[in-house]
């Protein structure tokens, strides 16, 4: 989902998506989205022909962006341990 991240800590091949954090393969349920995000990353493995090949996967989220809410609306259990902790 941060492919230029990504990028940074050397996976070979990346299938980018711009979909919210905690559903890149779509809402669920919708196993059409899912269907299509899934088939498109495998055939990433055919068209990958050298290390750090990125392919934007042309799959758009069905809200606009001013209405769709990217980050969750409270950080996962982890992040709340590790803030509590004084790691983050």
């Amino acid at each position: 989902m941060i492919w230029e991240f990504q990028r940074i800590v050397g996976m070979p091949r990346i299938a980018a998506i711009e979909h919210p954090f905690g559903r890149p393969f779509g809402d669920v349920g919708d196993k059409d989205t899912q269907g299509k995000v899934l088939l498109s990353t495998l055939k990433l493995f055919e068209e990958a022909d050298r290390a750090g090949y990125i392919k934007h996967l042309d799959l758009i989220w069905h809200q606009q962006p001013k209405e769709t809410i990217w980050h969750p609306t409270e950080p996962a259990p982890i992040i709340l341990k590790l803030k509590k902790a004084g790691l983050i």
